[in-house]
């Protein structure tokens, strides 16, 4: 029997799943979906999600059973749930658990446990993989090098069979960790729910199959405080990972301000700084820097230092290519990714999955929004026209140069400066991807401008300054994208980006979500009727699926602005 037509959700018999976005239930659906479907398109009416079987993996190492799933689809669906798809669900889910690592007696190897005679051959004919793997007396096993533990684990999932690693992990050098009540600077510090849950589910029972995975977090939800309760309920030297050493220093000073730690336990590994103590943060940069193109990657070393007993992977979904390398050898230590999305442009997901671990924890944006630990805010695009002498140099230019010339339109210029003149109260970011573009506009307004190249002492004392309320507005380019903490900005004017980035646009609105009473706005300024537009739409995907519409603002005068605003 069909389901109410008062339901938002088609399913399809391609395992596209449609959401009507007008019907009473989507918000309530959209929230249900996000364990185990992935969003694929979101325009105005009918949003397209799509279930794969990474999806359906990451679901079911959270504990999100199939049979989950199918109850979703059957209490949303308008219609008949198509049995093809039932079964496919059931089949592909239940393709988690039936592959295990375990120990073997040789400290130096691992047995690779199959649940059944044909995954057994089928693995054992696997070009990629039979090299790898060793006959051995044990039923239905596999013998591996213990060295080779992360790379099978990228080769099975890529064979569709996702691994389950039971594996114990090493302790590592204990430390005394422990969060504080009142912090340093003398306010209450207390852990939220959510944040505790997220830390419980990466650590578990410290029991074999636990102490690894994917924590993901709304930006200004406090992932930095999930990282750090890990860090308390393990107790162990930490290797901590993050995108830039602005990002670096934020996490020194949240350790000494809410954590038992002192200055001298800590240590930053950087280009300017390489030191180490129980508990070191790096930089991405660092670590995937040598000296030749084709040369080996010396700050590697960093991870054998010591005996970590726990690495956190901050912004996990911007994790290096060449880190990759490295944290497949890394699977004896506990270890956590943290990100607001795990969504790669790469389309690399599967090897955070396989290797630093799957999504273990996972909370809608709009859920923290209604209970006010993220800022409300509204997204508007106010797209403008190209102006006519720009249009014949538009028309002849290849894709890339297209999009350059689209976003660099002289007119955002004037955008940006009518959108600050209607908030001289806010505290406004104006970020963008090409440097020419943003120098012009600092210069012109006398602005602060933060770039790859403004040295880290600068940076600091320029971020500090806008904290204190010294600066009202900043621009920044892409460097600005991760980890910053400018809990008062409330208006980010976005004026370009890098392409068709989901994840970017994830993280700058991110940058404008800290708790605050006023509502934050995010304003994207296009040129219309160009690649932008194109471009624009795909960026938006993450952020729809969370929930977020987009009102759209077509510029013609300064008037056009006074709706999008709300004025």
């Amino acid at each position: 029997m069909p389901n109410s037509y008062d339901n938002p959700l088609i399913v399809q018999g391609d395992r596209t799943i449609l959401l009507d976005v007008h019907a009473s239930r989507a918000t309530e659906c959209r929230n249900a979906l996000i364990p185990f479907a992935e969003l694929e398109r979101s325009p105005e009416h009918l949003h397209t999600y799509r279930l794969t079987p990474l999806s359906l993996w990451n679901a079911a190492s959270a504990g999100f059973s199939y049979k989950d799933a199918i109850d979703v689809l059957h209490e949303y669906s308008r219609y008949d749930v198509p049995e093809a798809v039932e079964v496919w669900i059931s089949e592909i889910s239940q393709r988690f658990g039936k592959i295990y690592l375990k120990s073997a007696e040789d400290e130096n190897s691992l047995y690779l446990e199959v649940a059944d005679e044909k995954i057994y051959k089928e693995l054992g004919s696997n070009a990629s993989l039979k090299k790898y793997l060793c006959a051995t007396s044990r039923p239905l096993s596999y013998v591996i090098a213990l060295t080779e533990r992360g790379t099978i684990k990228q080769l099975l999932l890529e064979a569709g069979w996702p691994v389950k690693d039971e594996v114990p992990l090493r302790d590592g050098e204990s430390l005394d960790v422990n969060l504080r009540k009142t912090t340093k600077a003398g306010r209450p510090f207390e852990i939220r729910d959510y944040q505790k849950a997220a830390a419980e589910a990466v650590v578990g029972d410290k029991r074999p199959g636990t102490g690894f995975g994917t924590i993901v977090l709304p930006c200004g939800s406090g992932k930095t405080i999930v990282g750090m309760t890990v860090m308390d309920m393990l107790k162990t030297s930490t290797l901590i990972v993050t995108t830039n050493i602005s990002a670096v220093h934020q996490w020194i000073d949240e350790l000494l301000d809410k954590t038992n730690l002192e200055s001298e336990q800590i240590a930053e590994y950087t280009g300017e700084n390489k030191t180490i103590a129980p508990v070191t943060i790096a930089t991405y940069q660092i670590l995937t820097w040598r000296k030749e193109k084709t040369g080996e990657y010396p700050h590697f070393d960093l991870f054998r230092k010591r005996a970590w007993g726990l690495i956190i992977y901050d912004e996990v979904h911007m994790l290096p290519a060449p880190v990759f390398r490295i944290v497949a050898e890394l699977q004896a230590v506990r270890r956590v990714g943290l990100t607001a999305t795990l969504v790669r442009e790469d389309n690399c997901q599967g090897h955070v999955f396989s290797l630093v671990g799957p999504k273990r924890y996972d909370v809608p944006w709009k859920e923290l929004e209604k209970t006010g630990f993220i800022a409300s805010a509204q997204c508007i695009e106010v797209r403008v026209n190209l102006p006519a002498e720009s249009e014949i140099q538009y028309a002849v230019a290849e894709r890339r140069q297209k999009h350059r010339i689209a976003s660099e339109n002289p007119l955002k210029k004037q955008i940006v400066q009518e959108i600050i003149k209607r908030y001289p109260s806010d505290k406004i970011l104006i970020i963008g991807q090409y440097l020419e573009q943003l120098q012009e506009i600092a210069r012109e307004q006398n602005y602060p401008i933060i770039t790859g190249k403004t040295p880290n002492v600068e940076r600091d004392e320029i971020y500090k300054k806008f904290r204190e309320g010294k600066i009202n507005v900043l621009v920044v380019s892409k460097v600005a994208n991760f980890a910053i903490d400018l809990p008062d900005a409330s208006i980010a004017i976005q004026i370009s980006g890098t392409f068709g980035s989901r994840q970017e646009e994830a993280q700058r609105l991110g940058r404008i979500l800290r708790p605050k009473e006023r509502t934050s706005r995010f304003f994207t300024i296009i040129t219309r009727g160009t690649v932008e537009e194109d471009f624009g739409s795909n960026r938006q995907k993450f952020l729809a699926e969370q929930g977020y519409a987009y009102k759209i603002v077509i510029y013609n005068d300064e008037s056009s602005l006074d709706e999008g605003c709300g004025l």
